[in-house]
């Protein structure tokens, strides 16, 4: 068991996520950087779907209660174990009563905690995964005990490949469905303008700062679907991205998807820090996502064997 010291902000239990019910108005939750999560998991023996505890931008004192190993991914969060320094993106023995202080990191958004065994929290429509705006979990508090599944040996790992998708350049968007509310001059201050990541920003949407991007057939439509990384244009003109705990229906057009290759890429984007779009074609879109799920399993495979092998 793990017990929660001092939570960082925003910080909840994740997992996959509810996949399949977004028909009964249930958006999927789980982790703001998936690969993120599934490397955490990796590094200490768990399968990449297992429960872990996913935070904002750092600063948590968390206790154990029983021996097991922890990494912490997402960025360079600094990492202390019994007050001792230990490398992030790694994993690391953790001793009955140690405490694991994870420090403030600059460079990402999100971060991750991978125990072995997993955290062992309810199950609720078929996933661990909390889902603050439907009210499926409450940010995690001092004093709060999370239970761990049954733990394995393990040993010392780092990975062999860095995680996919982690480079710089623009995010890609695939334009539409709504994108003919706007005028080509809009679209085209989109995709050739630099938008701010907004403080207002949590699991469920990030709302950008920069060129406001009127509608030429006005900003209400009859609502209909929306996924993670829909581009949503309210009144306002402020585009906003939806993320993990978006609504599964919106009455805002939308002006462009982020394709899913680069939405962990944009979630981790610190506040204050500027990105740009960039238009590809839905068969390049969906070409990159095989290509990042290939590059995402060459990436933990390894792990996973050297694992089973134990030497």
């Amino acid at each position: 068991m793990i017990e929660i010291l001092r939570p960082a902000p925003l910080m909840t239990v994740q997992d996959r996520g509810r996949i399949g019910l977004r028909h009964a108005g249930v958006s999927p939750s789980g982790p703001m950087d998936a690969p993120a999560l599934a490397l955490a998991n990796a590094l200490v023996g768990n399968d990449p779907g297992a429960a872990g505890v996913e935070f904002a931008i750092g600063g948590a004192v968390l206790q154990a209660h029983a021996a097991c190993r922890i990494a912490v991914t997402g960025g360079t969060f600094p990492l202390r174990i019994g007050g001792e320094a230990r490398a992030p993106n790694q994993s690391h023995r953790v001793m009955a009563g140690q405490r694991i202080e994870i420090g403030i990191g600059g460079d990402a958004a999100w971060g991750y905690l991978g125990v072995s065994g997993g955290v062992d929290a309810p199950v609720v429509m078929g996933a661990r995964a909390m889902h603050l705006r439907s009210g499926l979990g409450a940010p995690l508090a001092a004093g709060d005990e999370l239970p761990l599944g049954p733990q394995v040996p393990g040993r010392t790992l780092a990975p062999f490949r860095p995680l996919p998708g982690r480079g710089e350049g623009p995010i890609r968007v695939v334009l539409g469905p709504q994108a003919d509310s706007f005028s080509a001059e809009v679209i085209a201050h989109f995709l050739s303008q630099p938008f701010t990541v907004s403080h207002e920003r949590d699991r469920m949407a990030m709302l950008l700062d920069g060129p406001s991007l009127p509608a030429a057939k006005g900003h209400d439509i009859v609502s209909d679907g929306t996924v993670a990384g829909s581009v949503q244009v309210p009144g306002s003109g402020r585009p906003l991205v939806l993320m993990a705990e978006g609504q599964t229906t919106g009455g805002y057009p939308k002006i462009a998807t982020v394709i899913g290759a680069d939405l962990p890429r944009l979630a981790q984007v610190p506040t204050g820090r500027a990105v740009r779009f960039h238009a590809v074609p839905r068969a390049m879109a969906e070409a990159l996502w095989v290509a990042h799920l290939d590059a995402l399993a060459r990436t933990l495979h390894p792990l996973k064997v050297t694992i089973a092998r134990r030497g």
